[in-house]
C-alpha cells in the first residue's frame, strides 16, 4: 500500500458548514481536528492552507459516471474524466458499464480499475453489467466481477433497462451472495419507442414523440416488489418524476431495501428548454416538468432520494451538434454538480452543508460499499475531503472544463460555490481551484 508522507494543516475551515476548526492531515489520514491540531506533535513542517471562509466536506462520491474507456476514447478517458471529477470535488466515482467492450467480465472491470489507479486522481470503482453485452438476455459474470481485483459491488445495464422481470429477479438474488446491488435504469422500452422528450404539453406543441412518466414509474414499482420478494438491494438510477418519488417513498415506508439517485440537471432544468431544439438538453431520462423538479427536490431533502448522481455522459461534439432527432442523449456533470446542488438545495433552504455531505458522499459510499470514502472528518479517518468556497460565483464555460465533453446544459449560467482544494488519500489533487498532481501508488500499479 502506498504511503503519502505529506503533512497539511488546514486552518479555520467550517467543517460541514459549522464553526471554524483546524484539520491536520498526515500520512493519508486526519491526524487531528480542532483547536489543538496546530500544536499536534505531527504538525511540525506542515504546509499551511488558510481556509477561513471555506467549508470542509467529505470528498464527494459519484454513484453514476460514464468514463467511456475502453473503446470510446473520442468521448472521454479515465484520465480526463477523473481529472474533471477531482476538480468537481470528487474523490471516488463509479464507472458505468456501457463501454466498448461492455464491462461484463472480470477482465474488463479490472482494466478500468487499473486505469483508475494509474491515473491517480480519484478512486475508480467499475460498475459491472447485469447482462452480457447489455443485451438483456443472460446474466453477466456477476460473481467473477465481484471476486476480481476491482471488487465490483454495483451492477447496472445503465442506458438500457433490465426489462425482463425474470432476469431482474435472478440478478437481485445473485448479488445477495456478496452484498451487491443492482442499479436499474427504469425505462419500459415498449412505452418509449421512438421517444424524444418528456410526454406532456411541450411535446404536444413541438410534435415530438413523448416519453411518459409511467414508463419509469412502472419499472420502479415492479422492481421494488421484486427486491422485497427476494430480500435484496435495489438502487434506482436517475429518478426523474414525481410519481417515482412517491413509489420509492412507499417502498421505504414498508422497509424495502431500495435506494435512489437524482441528477443535478433533473433538480434544475425542465422540458420547457426543449422548445429551443438545442440537443444539449436531450437526455435519458428526459427533462421533466417544474412539478417534477419540485418533487425531486423535496424527495432529496426528506431522504426519499438518497444521493445525487451526476450521470456524467460526455459525447464528441459531432454527436451533439446536429439535429435534435439524431443527437445523442446525455449531459456532462462532474464539474458542475456541487454548484447546482448548492443552488437548488442549499440556497433554497432545503438543505444544510451537513445534508449536502450525506447526499453527495456518505450515502453514496455506503451504497457502493466504499469503506474509505464518505467518512467523518475526524482524527484517524482517511483524508478524503474537499474545501469549498460557498461565496464564489462563476459562469459555466464548457471549453474550460477538464472533461472532453462540451455538452453541458449549464453553459453560460452563473452558479454559486467553487472547489478550492480536493484531498485524495491525504494528497492534494486540487489546490487553489486548479489541478495539482495525482496521487501515485509508490509501489507501482498492479
Amino acid at each position: 500500500m502506498a504511503e503519502n508522507n505529506g503533512t497539511y494543516l488546514i486552518r479555520g475551515a467550517a467543517v460541514l458548514g459549522a464553526g471554524a476548526e483546524d484539520l491536520l492531515i498526515r500520512d493519508g489520514v486526519i491526524a487531528a481536528r480542532g483547536t489543538g491540531a496546530a500544536t499536534h506533535a505531527d504538525a511540525d513542517g506542515a504546509t499551511v492552507i488558510e481556509a477561513a471562509g471555506l467549508v470542509a466536506l467529505p470528498g464527494m462520491v459519484d454513484v453514476h459516471t460514464h468514463l467511456r474507456e475502453p473503446g470510446r476514447e473520442d468521448a472521454e478517458t479515465v484520465e480526463t474524466g477523473t481529472r474533471a471529477a477531482a476538480l468537481g470535488g470528487y474523490t471516488a466515482v463509479h464507472a458505468m458499464a456501457n463501454s466498448t467492450p461492455v464491462a461484463d467480465t472480470a477482465g474488463v472491470v479490472e482494466q478500468v480499475y487499473s486505469l483508475g489507479r494509474a491515473a491517480g486522481w480519484v478512486d475508480v470503482r467499475p460498475v459491472g453489467a447485469v447482462t452480457v453485452g447489455l443485451a438483456g438476455e443472460q446474466l453477466a459474470e456477476l460473481g467473477a466481477m465481484a471476486d476480481s481485483r476491482a471488487r465490483v459491488r454495483m451492477f447496472s445495464d445503465d442506458g438500457i433497462c433490465v426489462h425482463d422481470p425474470v432476469l431482474m429477479r435472478r440478478a437481485l438474488e445473485y448479488v445477495k451472495a456478496f452484498d451487491g446491488v443492482v442499479a436499474q435504469h427504469a425505462q419500459e422500452p415498449r412505452l418509449t419507442a421512438g421517444a424524444q422528450m418528456n410526454e406532456g404539453e411541450v411535446s404536444a406543441v413541438l410534435g415530438l414523440t413523448g416519453w411518459p412518466a409511467v414508463a419509469e414509474e412502472s419499472i420502479i414499482a415492479r422492481d421494488v416488489l421484486l427486491a422485497q420478494h427476494v430480500n435484496s438491494r435495489l438502487h434506482v438510477c436517475h429518478v426523474s418524476t414525481a410519481g417515482s418519488v412517491e413509489i420509492i417513498r412507499w417502498a421505504k415506508e414498508r422497509g424495502i431495501n431500495v435506494t435512489a439517485e437524482v441528477t443535478p440537471h433533473h433538480l434544475l432544468l425542465t422540458d420547457d428548454l426543449v422548445r429551443s431544439y438545442n440537443p444539449v438538453y436531450k437526455v435519458n431520462p428526459p427533462l421533466r416538468t417544474d412539478a417534477d423538479v419540485q418533487a425531486l427536490r423535496a424527495g432529496l431533502a426528506d431522504g426519499t432520494i438518497d444521493v445525487v448522481g451526476t450521470d456524467h455522459a460526455p459525447h464528441p461534439s459531432e454527436h451533439k451538434e446536429c439535429e435534435w432527432a439524431q443527437a445523442a442523449m446525455g449531459m456532462t456533470g462532474l464539474e458542475t454538480a456541487l454548484s447546482v446542488v448548492q443552488h437548488t438545495m442549499i440556497e433554497t433552504g432545503l438543505m444544510t452543508w451537513a445534508d449536502f455531505a450525506r447526499v453527495t458522499s456518505t450515502a453514496a459510499a455506503q451504497i457502493g460499499r466504499l469503506a474509505d470514502q464518505g467518512r467523518p472528518l475526524e482524527a484517524g479517518e482517511p483524508a478524503n475531503l474537499i474545501l469549498v468556497d460557498p461565496n464564489a460565483r462563476w459562469t459555466v464555460d464548457p471549453a474550460k472544463m477538464a472533461t472532453m465533453g462540451r455538452n453541458s446544459p449549464f453553459a453560460g449560467l452563473e452558479l454559486p460555490g467553487k472547489v478550492v482544494a480536493t484531498f485524495y488519500k491525504g494528497h492534494p489533487t486540487v489546490l487553489d481551484g486548479q489541478l495539482n498532481t495525482p496521487y501515485r501508488e509508490v509501489a507501482g500499479v498492479s
